[in-house]
């Protein structure tokens, strides 16, 4: 018989309707769903971005140095490109406001701005009134605007007064809108937006003091953006110069959202892995109660291969219908509620039908169908005429035939290949398959394992009826065990692990912040203000310790003599500037791990201390050669040894550290950390911020309360991520449940022929649901609780606890999740009648 004999065969299957097959679609189409709705909403944000690259950027182009001005030969470049140019100021200060005796200071990110600004996009102020108006001021006093949470935090209104540095200013307006804010990344504070010449006399742009500058162009129509960034890098790289353009306008924001993107694709394959099982249970069941007919087809002369061809094209026509509608849930969900997504996110988004993550979340459900389907598919085979009435394949080996294994471990392999390729980050893919693959060995083992302990645990039963019957029905060979266990602990498996990342993450930085981290960091300290400020710290007996070092910032722009990206690739410590200080002797608690300090007077070619563990990723060696750009003067040194870095203590930690006569006599400032008591931390900053106006405290716990912030937002998006997985495993569940009603209907009967009331048979299917339940939940927590400690040991290095709300949360929800399943598929086996059951088996 042919393809065209099987379809026909199909085709009259499929007349019989759905029955069975609900939980089937339900689970593919989420799966799908899930992917393909994450990728829309991801192919939004990067449409957002590459349309509205000038604004986020604020220009076409953009030049930033570290530290300094552009010189005029740099000025004169960007003038000869453009036909506008606008510079930017961007630096952290405190905003200072008095009342009376009373002074209240918040840190800031301060934007200063010219005239030109902003070349693209506009600000929105409330009230409303153009920028340039704003920042004029009135009453003889510069203007500035300031985002709303600064100002209330600070208890400013338009028309009151507050101080950055020595110059004071007069708030005209709050802050709605700033068009590049997204381009401009993190800060530490909320903006405040000024004029840079209403500066010159404040004391907070001076030489050595930490600042950046951003020379934003606007170009002409037809210029070529390519060319220009040659040219540019070409002629200036070597000052320092970084430089971007409007096509990739926010890159942070760009990373994030594409690397959180992908990860959340890989949550979503865990939950197609899930619905997986549930298809092929969905499979297995539907093939079940085929038997008959395939033992008749055989009989009426079909071979197995046209056997096998009519029950795929069944599975494969229902598993497109699935996919279909995952694809149309992926594509409409999102636009449905854009402008709710567009509301919560901070960068522009622009909602469509994006081919691209519909033929990935395709692509991605073939082979999740095609994988899970074919084993049970391949049993066709193995009915023959002689067993029409034999469960056939209840009695089926272990494994279908070798071409069969060979087709699902090429399907595996190209599933794999195909995450890699999409994610575009092979060690997060692979990782997070093996461990998938890793858990659904455990809970399969696991399963195994439940029905052997229940098999063995009569003696425990004895005289406990109900528990009796549960016992023997999860012992069964035709149990639910296996699908259960697997979907609900898969499932449960990924919330556990993202719980107890998140929950060991908080609680780091709750617990290691007082032990390990100051109370504040102090910049832009000047040297000659170095020995007051020291004065009035270390006769505090509040202060437990001080730390100090000079200050300054440099690009690593070549090593041993070639371009440093060559050598290093993409490596964190070249892409941008670094912190780099200079000492005489090792810093207190030094830790060398290679080479010698200079001497004390060492005042020969210039030296360089290097962090060991980042020279390593690197390739570094004693003797290698690194070129830095520090305020536009290039340095090449010499490393001279490597040394210990732990970044973890917030405290002070330098990459680099260079000997005094190489740098001291460049402009710079110090930098200090104050580790002092909490009660005395408000009394430290008026102290020194009155005396001392131009240096800014960042306080540790505001900065850390802000990444943690960010964090809540990511835990959330992966929690939102394993909920999906989570709901494809409880589907999973009910399918189970609903394929288990047959059996359960026939052992009521009989049990209730037997003399059984209706409430211990309740009282067993109960028992076998909340045992099954607890052994998924305990499975999975092993498997939630290692992947956790996992990530947390050893990407982010911390302490590992177990967090016991988030397990018994687990362990709780698993329990009622699979009794809910169950007893919702209880009551009509409970309220049949056995003459008519037991008649109909007969």
């Amino acid at each position: 018989m042919s393809w065209p004999a099987a379809t026909r065969i199909a085709r009259r299957e499929l007349r019989g309707g759905l029955r069975g097959f609900r939980i089937f679609l339900a689970c593919l189409a989420l799966g799908v769903a899930a992917i393909a709705g994450v990728g829309s909403i991801r192919a939004a944000i990067e449409g957002g971005l590459a349309a509205e690259g000038a604004v986020l950027l604020g220009g076409d182009a953009e030049a930033e140095f570290t530290y300094r001005f552009a010189t005029d030969e740099e000025r004169a470049f960007f003038e000869e490109a453009a036909e506008e140019v606008s510079e930017i100021v961007d630096f952290r200060s405190m905003a200072v406001v008095e009342r009376g005796e009373e002074t209240e200071r918040a840190l800031t990110q301060v934007k200063a701005v010219d005239g030109a600004y902003p070349l693209v996009g506009e600000v929105v102020l409330e009230p409303a009134m153009p920028v340039s108006q704003a920042l004029d001021g009135r009453d003889d006093l510069p203007g500035g605007v300031m985002e709303r949470v600064l100002a209330d935090r600070l208890g400013l209104s338009p028309g009151d007064r507050f101080r950055l540095g020595t110059q004071d200013f007069v708030l005209t307006a709050i802050l709605a809108r700033e068009p590049d804010a997204a381009g401009d990344g993190f800060g530490l504070g909320p903006r405040t937006l000024v004029r840079t010449e209403a500066l010159a006399g404040s004391g907070l742009i001076a030489p050595g003091t930490l600042f950046s500058t951003k020379y934003r162009l606007d170009l002409p129509a037809d210029a070529d953006l390519d060319a220009l960034r040659a040219e540019a890098l070409d002629r200036f790289e070597e000052s320092g110069l970084r430089w971007r353009d409007a096509r990739n306008g926010a890159p942070g924001i760009a990373e994030f959202v594409d690397r959180l993107g992908a990860f959340l694709v890989l949550v979503g394959l865990s939950g197609l892995a899930v619905g997986g099982i549930g298809v092929s249970a969905a499979v297995r069941a539907y093939l079940a109660e085929k038997t008959g007919v395939i033992a008749t087809l055989r009989t009426l002369g079909a071979d197995r291969t046209t056997v096998f061809r009519t029950y795929f094209i069944q599975i494969g026509a229902l598993a497109a219908l699935g996919i279909v509608i995952g694809l149309l849930l992926g594509a409409l969900v999102p636009l449905a509620f854009a402008p709710l997504i567009e509301a919560r996110l901070p960068v522009p988004a622009r909602f469509g039908l994006y081919p691209g993550p519909l033929v990935e979340a395709a692509l991605y459900g073939v082979l999740t169908a095609l994988i899970f389907t074919l084993w049970p598919l391949a049993r066709t085979e193995e009915v023959r005429a002689a067993t029409l009435f034999r469960d056939a394949l209840e009695g089926a080996r272990a494994l279908p035939a070798p071409r069969f294994v060979a087709a699902t471990v090429a399907l595996v392999a190209a599933l794999l290949g195909l995450a890699v390729w999409f994610s575009g980050n092979a060690e997060l893919t692979l990782w997070t398959a093996g461990g998938i693959a890793g858990a659904l060995v455990l809970l399969a083992l696991s399963a195994e394992g439940l029905r052997w302990v229940a098999r063995h645990a009569a003696p425990v039963a004895r005289g406990r009826a109900a528990l009796r019957w549960a016992l023997d029905a999860i012992g069964a060979r035709r149990g639910a065990v296996a699908p259960v266990v697997l979907s609900l602990g898969l499932g449960l498996s990924v919330l556990a692990a993202i719980g107890q990342i998140d929950g060991n993450l908080r609680a780091a930085i709750a617990r290691d912040l007082p032990e390990v981290a100051p109370s504040y960091f102090f910049v832009d300290i000047q040297k000659d203000q170095m020995p007051g400020f020291r004065d009035r710290l270390d006769g505090d007996p509040a202060v437990s310790k001080v730390d100090s070092a000079p200050m300054l910032r440099g690009i690593i722009t070549r090593i041993n003599g070639q371009p440093a990206a060559e050598v290093a690739g993409g490596h964190w410590v070249i892409q941008g500037d670094r912190g780099v200080t200079y000492s005489a002797t090792p810093p207190e608690g030094t830790v060398l791990t290679a080479g010698e300090w200079w001497p004390e007077d060492y005042t020969g070619p210039p030296l360089v201390s290097f962090a060991a563990e980042e020279a390593a990723e690197i390739g570094l060696q004693l003797g290698d050669t690194l070129t830095v750009n520090i305020l536009g003067r290039e340095i090449t040194a010499e490393v001279a040894n490597f040394r210990v870095v732990d970044f973890s203590t917030a405290g002070i930690g330098f990459i680099m550290a260079m000997n005094p006569a190489a740098l001291e006599a460049a402009p710079h400032s110090f930098i200090a950390t104050v580790y002092a008591e909490e009660a005395a931390e408000a009394a430290i900053l008026r102290d020194l911020a009155s005396a001392y106006p131009n240096i800014t405290a960042i306080r540790v716990r505001d900065a850390i309360d802000r990444v943690s912030e960010l964090l809540a937002g990511i835990a959330s998006a992966t929690a939102w991520g394993a909920s999906a997985t989570l709901l494809v495993g409880f589907l999973v569940l009910i399918g189970a449940a609903a394929a288990g009603e047959g059996a359960r209907t026939y052992e009521a009967a009989v049990l209730k022929t037997l003399g059984a009331a209706r409430a211990r048979i309740l009282a067993s299917f109960a028992l076998r649901a909340g045992l099954i339940g607890a052994g998924a939940a305990a499975v999975a927590l092993a498997a939630g609780i290692g992947g956790g400690w996992a990530v947390t040991h050893f990407v982010m290095e911390t302490d590992f606890a177990v967090i016991w709300p988030s397990v018994l949360g687990i362990v709780a929800g698993g329990v009622l999740a699979t009794l809910g399943a169950t007893l919702a598929f209880a009551w009509r086996p409970l309220a049949a009648r056995p003459a008519q059951v037991l008649r109909a088996r007969e």
